[in-house]
């Protein structure tokens, strides 16, 4: 009878932490509500993502392997999208804002994992040597 209170107790935690591994983020739904309405639907940017708008600033630019998203390693993608594209490129002005306050840090990378698995094995590999030569 001593044991019947841990053993259900470690079977409920069990039982919770199985569910909550089990729901993984669908990656590319969250960039369905999130990103998409700038980056496109299927990862294709704004149109002439390269040429300035009046304001000085860029269109925003496709995540397929067509842009240069894959340049950039895990770790500077993860700010980019958390504290927004000054976290790396100091005074840069953009539109995108900072999704810190909008997003959990599961959820960003739940986004990166889908944007990356779109990627042809060239543009993944290059990505992955810079996130390795970044440290992670």
């Amino acid at each position: 009878m001593v044991f019947v209170r841990p053993l259900a107790s470690i079977c409920t935690l069990a039982a919770l932490l199985t569910c909550t591994q089990g729901q993984e983020l669908d990656g590319r739904e969250l960039y369905l509500e999130q990103c998409a309405s700038c980056h496109g639907v299927d990862l294709e940017g704004q149109p002439d993502w390269m040429a300035r708008l009046p304001n000085g600033r860029l269109p925003a630019p496709p995540h397929d392997e067509t842009g240069h998203t894959w340049h950039h390693s895990d770790r500077q993608l993860f700010r980019i999208i958390k504290e927004g594209l000054a976290s790396i490129v100091p005074g840069y002005e953009t539109d995108m804002p900072a999704f810190g306050d909008t997003m959990r840090d599961d959820e960003i990378r739940s986004v990166l994992d889908y944007i990356k698995g779109t990627w042809p094995e060239r543009q993944t590999d290059y990505q992955r040597a810079k996130s390795q030569a970044d440290g992670e």
